[in-house]
């Protein structure tokens, strides 16, 4: 038994001298000695060097820099159509291209009703059209909660029923229009994220937790699911494991247990919440506008079937438009004329 122990504190410490090589001058002293204690020596031998400075920038970091961390002043614009919201805020940054869509409703947790969703609606089509806008921003008014689903107060037979005593699930066109939106959806995420307000957070592209932030599924506990991007992009988030665990036991998680199964890209301080969002948004401004939005139908395209296709055809056509190509084909239509495109290289 010794002598195992003794092979074994023996490798132990060999492995210590590689990774410690200045180690190595305390090489006698220290292998010989078949106890918890040379071990400990090594540890602290290593503990005591000076740690190597830190990592210069490179060309690359140098030239595009770092970002303000300096919060945006956010102003509410016109509308330009429909009335005044009454369950959203609809922000966007003085000077910036970024867009804020806060739900208002922080008596109910931020949970939806049918008026929410229609004024999300809108909301998300002003901030596509409007060419000032790179970015949007979703979040929840307050700390306490992103958004935690459907009001069940006012669920019917239907779905939920709104002043006109219609029942509907509209929330799901809420999810199909952030997913096909252009241009990047971030969910600033505090407090609870939770049944519809869960998927709400998976189906934006970025998603920034506070420390409090709570994520989790309860549709199984109130007669509920969501058998469409709840489920399919959960998995393709998490794995169909854990989804199936979030799906069946409807627990709750913290915003570190989120960030461990890739539920989300980071978690910050409650306090630096809006300072670390904003931070992300001006990093992707700086990025090709047409790159992103590429990118963001082609990721979706593998996952969105014929849909996805479509998105990401319409936003190549959208590219090949402005060529030369494109405009030579166009103008010999309208000028009554053979176009030429032999000027044009077929690429290998």
């Amino acid at each position: 038994m010794e002598r195992r122990e003794e092979a074994a504190l023996h490798r132990m410490a060999t492995i210590a001298l590689h990774i410690s090589p200045s180690c190595q001058q305390q090489q006698a002293s220290t292998l010989v000695l078949p106890s918890s204690s040379s071990l400990l020596q090594l540890s602290s031998c290593s503990a005591s060097e000076t740690p190597p400075p830190p990592r210069r920038s490179n060309k690359y970091e140098q030239l595009h820099g770092s970002v303000s961390r300096e919060l945006p002043a956010w102003t509410q614009p016109l509308l330009p159509s429909g009335p005044p919201f009454e369950d959203i805020l609809y922000e966007k940054a003085e000077g910036e291209g970024i867009a804020k869509i806060t739900i208002n409703r922080p008596e109910r947790r931020n949970a939806f009703r049918p008026l929410t969703v229609m004024e999300l609606k809108r909301a998300f089509d002003f901030a596509r059209d409007d060419p000032e806008v790179g970015v949007i921003i979703f979040t929840g008014k307050g700390t306490e909660a992103f958004c935690s689903g459907g009001d069940q107060a006012v669920r019917g037979k239907h779905g939920y029923v709104g002043s006109d005593n219609i029942g509907r699930l509209n929330i799901l066109d809420v999810q199909v229009q952030i997913r096909r939106l252009p241009k990047p959806v971030i969910a600033m995420v505090a407090g609870y994220a939770v049944g519809g307000g869960h998927v709400l957070h998976m189906v934006c592209d970025i998603t920034i937790a506070a420390d409090n932030a709570v994520f989790g599924q309860t549709g199984p506990k109130v007669g509920s699911f969501d058998a469409g991007f709840g489920c399919s992009m959960m998995a393709r988030l998490i794995g169909q494991k854990r989804a199936r665990e979030m799906w069946f036991l409807a627990r709750f998680y913290s915003a570190q247990e989120a960030i461990n199964m890739g539920l989300v890209n980071t978690v910050v301080p409650l306090e630096k919440l809006e300072e670390e969002t904003v931070i992300w948004c001006r990093e992707m401004l700086r990025n090709s506008p047409m790159a992103i939005r590429l990118l963001k139908s082609a990721l979706n395209a593998a996952e969105d079937g014929h849909a996805g296709l479509q998105e990401l055809a319409g936003n190549a056509t959208l590219l090949f438009y402005g060529s030369e190509e494109a405009i030579e084909g166009k103008t010999a239509y309208l000028e009554g004329r053979l176009p030429d495109f032999s000027k044009f290289p077929r690429l290998p």
